[in-house]
């Protein structure tokens, strides 16, 4: 009977899983799971509406700073967009040069750079996929190759951006603060992203060494990828247009700016209001903004895009997290995990293992992480114990594992909806070749370098090398005795 009422308990996490593989988007699994979740805890609990509307207000109250985060991210987002920051970023890359040799690594730079200023890896593929796929056709590169590196680094920014929705929803379930889980991962993430520009080196020495530019690959762009754009990511359109005409290049400062801040430690509202107001200065004296009053309106759509989704999102999955919590829905996971757990290491990496597998099964990096998200906080919280500052570092490494995971995780799973989306767009941007899952998949190796090199040093330990980076070993950190 005991072992029955567990499995009950898990009933809501099967249940917006279920949702998510449907097809059915967060914004509607999750305030379903959490009613579930409620009605699973009167029914296995005894506990009033009122007590589980309780716990559900005391964990969403957790996260409000996160949500005001997200805010100003998506503002920042479509300032840095619609300013020419990206623009300028993208130019300076171009104007180097660009090869058959080179094309992939320019690719994989430029999106990388490009997904933090942006904070969206559709958003920046969406741009980004017209140019590089014509310039590698121009210099006759290798078409996978150019692929995957561009998809690959599109997904950088997702992981690290200051803006990106994964890196603060993953960092608002763990109560985290953004600027602090950048700052853990930011040198392994940089180590990752240089290793993989070597290998991609390495694999286009043999292409041939004719250049071209940017200005070039755009004006071969026909003209039906521009309509299709035009319906599918307009703002995409917006920046190929910005690309083509050019914006001084001092537009990169806000970019700039914000990640010194982030270096620095300042706050991260200080970074993002830094970047929205630079953006605003610098692109006035470029003549990227027409007015103070569309400026405003621009910040206006960007509060508005976080809230018609991400925020309240969020609010109902730390309500569903919350509930969860109160009826101590995971303790049977928790038990498994331990039996096979001798260390804090072996538990973060059944944490890393987690996340993947939520990923593979649920499809989609945003659902794994507002999933799996609770789940592994839950394991942490109720398994070890350990000094305030030890527990912190533990709470930054499952938001890397949530985000990293999940996006870099997703560039790895044929079924994924990320590579349905890259396969769709690369398809209809370049029609020249029919894009499979596998072309995405087999020379991506800016998401393998990732998954591999996090799972494997969180397990070995290996992580005390990079700065930053080392998780507290035992005795800072260490299984709760009850629970062994």
């Amino acid at each position: 009977m005991k072992s029955l009422k567990a499995a009950f308990k898990f009933v809501p996490v099967l249940v917006m899983a279920a949702l998510m593989i449907s097809g059915v988007d967060a914004l509607t699994a999750a305030p379903v799971a959490a009613f579930t979740a409620i009605a699973v805890a009167m029914l296995t609990e005894k506990l009033k509406f009122n007590e589980c509307l309780d716990a559900a207000m005391d964990s969403v109250s957790k996260i409000l700073i996160a949500l005001f985060i997200l805010m100003f991210a998506y503002a920042m987002a479509s300032a840095f967009m619609s300013t020419g920051v990206g623009a300028a970023i993208v130019n300076i890359a171009l104007g180097l040069g660009v090869t058959g040799k080179t094309v992939a690594v320019v690719g994989l730079t430029v999106t990388a750079v490009l997904s933090v200023a942006t904070g969206t890896s559709w958003g920046t593929f969406a741009a980004c996929a017209p140019i590089f796929l014509w310039l590698n056709h121009l210099v006759d590169g290798n078409l996978l190759l150019t692929t995957a590196a561009i998809a690959g680094g599109a997904c950088f920014g997702d992981n690290i951006g200051l803006i990106s929705d994964t890196t603060v929803v993953s960092s608002g379930i763990q109560g985290v603060e953004v600027i602090d889980r950048i700052r853990h991962q930011g040198v392994w993430s940089v180590l990752c992203l240089f290793i993989t520009g070597i290998i991609f080196f390495i694999c286009g020495l043999g292409l041939p060494g004719h250049t071209t530019n940017g200005a070039d690959a755009i004006a071969a762009i026909p003209t039906e990828v521009f309509d299709f754009l035009a319906t599918e990511r307009p703002a995409a359109v917006d920046l190929l247009h910005q690309i083509e005409a050019g914006v001084p290049i001092y537009m990169v400062i806000p970019l700039i700016l914000v990640i010194v801040l982030a270096i620095m430690g300042m706050s991260t509202f200080i970074c993002l209001g830094a970047g929205i107001v630079s953006a605003y200065l610098l692109g006035t004296l470029a003549g990227t903004i027409p007015s103070f009053g569309s400026y405003v309106d621009l910040m206006t759509a960007g509060f508005s895009d976080a809230g018609s989704w991400v925020i309240v999102m969020m609010m109902w999955v730390a309500a569903f997290g919350g509930v969860m919590g109160r009826i101590d829905a995971f303790a049977p996971l928790s038990h498994l995990v331990l039996k096979i757990s001798r260390k804090v290491r072996h538990l973060m990496t059944c944490n890393a293992i987690l996340s993947l597998f939520g990923n593979a099964a649920l499809a989609d990096e945003m659902a794994q992480i507002v999933t799996v998200g609770p789940i592994i906080k839950d394991l942490v919280e109720k398994n070890v114990e350990g000094d305030e500052k030890a527990m912190y570092t533990l709470k930054l490494r499952n938001a890397t594992f949530g985000d990293a995971l999940g996006v870099f995780g997703s560039q790895l799973i044929p079924w994924h909806v990320y590579i349905a989306f890259y396969i769709g767009m690369a398809t209809a941007v370049y029609p020249l070749h029919q894009f499979v899952g596998l072309d995405i998949i087999r020379y991506n190796f800016m998401a393998m370098t990732a998954v591999g090199s996090l799972v494997l040093l969180t397990f070995t330990g290996l992580d005390r090398f990079i700065p930053l980076f080392k998780l507290p070993a035992e005795p800072d950190v260490r299984l709760k005795k009850e629970n062994l």
